[in-house]
This record gives C-alpha cells, structure tokens and sequence, in this order.
C-alpha cells in the first residue's frame, strides 16, 4: 500500500509540474534591473528580481496566480510604472494577461511587451500587449480599455527596457513620417 501512495504523490507533483507557470523577463539593454511583483489580495508573494543588463531571467509563478510586476533601475526607489498584469488559469482556464500605463504612464524604460513565449522568434506577434516603443494602441491605458490578451498558454514573456533595434518615435512638425503614423498604427 505504501508503494502505491509512493506513485500517486509522484503523479501528483509530475501533474503540478507540467502545469506551472512562468513568466521569462528579458532585459533589452545594459541597464541592470530589478523586477518587483504585486499579488492581488490573498494570493502568494513572489520575491522581487535582478536582471543584469541584456539578460533573461526565468521566474516559475504559483496555479492560479493572479497580480503584475514592474520594473525599476536597480537602485532606484521603486515606484510603480508599466505595469505587465496576468491572471493565469482565470475564468475557463485562460491565462489573462495585459500591459497597463494606467499608474504611471511616464515610464518608458521598465516593461514594454508580455506575450505568449510560443511567439517569441515572430516577427510580428498576434498575442502582444505593450509597446515597443510608447505611446502605442496596444497598451491598457484606461479601465474601460479592452486590451487584455487571453491565451491557453502558460509561459509568457516579458520584455524590458529599450532594445537597440527601435528608433526613437519623436514626430515634430513639417516632418515626413511613415503612413502607419498617420493611421495610429505606432508599434
């Protein structure tokens, strides 16, 4: 009998395991960075980060997580700015997950992006929320907005910081700009 309590203790924790959470946050530039989490009400902490400058750095979230995480310069008082907010295994087992601008839509250098890890070597990401570069129309920038993504999976990332790859989107008059500008098309 013993053996067979053995087996299904083992099944149970192979069963936890294929179904954790991750969240990978990928610092875009050589700022080192800590990353901070906030659990909503009654749901578990998770010890804040450091991630050196043009690092990733794997986190495994807790079944059922529910809460954000920001980013600040390691050092630097830490306020609250982009938000990357998920919900995983939320209403009908999706994972939930946005960008807001909401508390501080100021800050351009902490998180940018969070979508599903399955789409991070796509050019173009179906499953995005954030910016690249802010302003754009796939942040959350008001509590009305609907600019939460759902998705089955369970790894998602997370980016930081200014990649080196993006030009500035500083726009003056009487300056010639790309047609997607025009459209509000900004990321």
């Amino acid at each position: 009998m013993h053996f067979f309590t053995q087996i299904a203790a083992f099944a149970a924790a192979a069963a936890t395991l294929a179904n954790a959470n991750s969240i990978t946050f990928i610092n875009q530039d050589d700022t080192t960075r800590e990353v901070i989490f906030t659990p909503s009400a009654g749901y578990q902490a998770i010890d804040t980060i450091t991630i050196e400058g043009n690092k990733q750095v794997k986190v495994d979230i807790p079944i059922s997580w529910v809460g954000n995480a920001y980013a600040v310069t390691e050092g630097a008082a830490k306020i609250p700015g982009m938000l990357a907010e998920v919900t995983f295994q939320g209403w009908n087992d999706f994972t939930y997950f946005d960008v807001s601008a909401i508390v501080n839509p100021t800050d351009t250098n902490g998180v940018k992006q969070i979508f599903p890890a399955s789409e991070l070597e796509s050019t173009v990401k179906n499953l995005v929320s954030g910016c690249i570069s802010f302003p754009c129309t796939t942040a959350y920038y008001a509590p009305a907005d609907i600019q939460t993504v759902t998705t089955k999976e369970t790894d998602l990332i997370v980016t930081l910081g200014n990649s080196p790859d993006v030009v500035s989107r500083e726009v003056e008059p009487g300056m010639l700009v790309p047609r997607h500008y025009v459209l509000g098309k900004l990321s």
